[in-house]
């Protein structure tokens, strides 16, 4: 069974809505008030509040999903959410079931069962909904290598539904987050493989979606961008939910709130890396050693 260490003693941590509530700030450690301290008439109207509250705050929902590609089950009864507000990172081996999940996330794959909730839709029936709300970058997001780069994104900016001025504003801001200042007037196909990367990422942030879908987001960045693109992370998770796949344990480590793990299309482990290592035994125990151990001490059948 998946471990789920996670949890903290307030289960619902909440953010600068738009109500006055006055509840701590995100990932507070402030203890939920004991259920008997509360009056019954109280205590009701406390629990429909917070479950207000962790609706707004679910931003991706995943629920018992298995994905088959005809006999080979590539995704094994996973489930998981992400919140508003932090970054996730999703870390398993090449051909984990990584790529397969983020696909159903996105719509462009149905789960075989099980159920996916974005921002409340529902990907199976409202997959136009889901997508005008999402910003997917895919290992193979496909660029117009021949086109300049302000064109092409002003073509995805068009294609997502930006008109004149928003355009334009959008465009604007989306160069200065992604850093393609000095590329604007090349050709996509004279890039390198980092600035393409950059440009797919421009991509998907064009229309300012509120949840991110990255897979492998650092492919072909040097050092420098490795660490330019980890503290992008942290900015745009401030207002979004974001969950990004790698099998780069560094970058999980650096920039996530919590952790997913999955090996051979199962879901090992989710939660905060100190808590999943003290669960483990290991309390000092980095992601790669926790990964490797996870592995190791994991049984079935072979998957995708």
């Amino acid at each position: 069974m998946a471990a789920n260490c996670g949890a903290s003693a307030w289960p619902w941590p909440c953010c600068c809505c738009s109500w006055s509530c006055g509840w701590p700030a995100p990932r507070s450690a402030t203890p939920r008030p004991p259920p008997e301290t509360i009056p019954a008439a109280g205590r009701s109207a406390l629990i429909d509040f917070l479950e207000l509250v962790q609706l707004f705050m679910t931003m991706i929902a995943v629920e018992s999903v298995t994905r088959y590609y005809g006999a080979l089950k590539a995704v094994d009864a996973v489930s998981f959410g992400v919140e508003r507000g932090e970054v996730v990172g999703f870390v398993g081996p090449n051909g984990a079931g990584k790529s397969t999940v983020l696909k159903m996330l996105s719509t462009f794959l149905l789960p075989s069962s099980g159920r996916i909730l974005v921002d409340g839709l529902d990907t199976a029936l409202q997959s136009l909904e889901v997508r005008r709300r999402i910003g997917y970058l895919s290992g193979d997001t496909p660029l117009y290598l021949d086109m300049r780069v302000d064109k092409f994104l002003r073509f995805v900016g068009r294609a997502r539904g930006l008109r004149g001025a928003d355009l334009a504003g959008h465009l604007e801001r989306t160069v200065q987050t992604c850093g393609l200042q000095g590329v604007l007037l090349q050709r996509v196909g004279q890039c390198s493989t980092g600035y393409r990367q950059r440009i797919g990422l421009a991509s998907a942030l064009i229309h300012d979606p509120p949840i991110l879908l990255l897979d492998e987001p650092t492919h072909g960045f040097d050092p420098m961008q490795v660490m330019a693109f980890r503290q992008l992370l942290r900015e745009l998770s401030r207002d979004r939910a974001v969950l990004f796949s790698t099998h780069i344990i560094a970058d999980v480590e650096a920039s996530s709130d919590r952790v997913l793990i999955i090996h051979q299309g199962r879901l090992l482990a989710q939660g905060r890396l100190p808590d999943l290592a003290a669960a483990s035994g290991r309390p000092q125990a980095g992601l790669e050693e926790l990964f490797a151990h996870l592995v190791q001490t994991s049984r079935g059948p072979d998957h995708a």
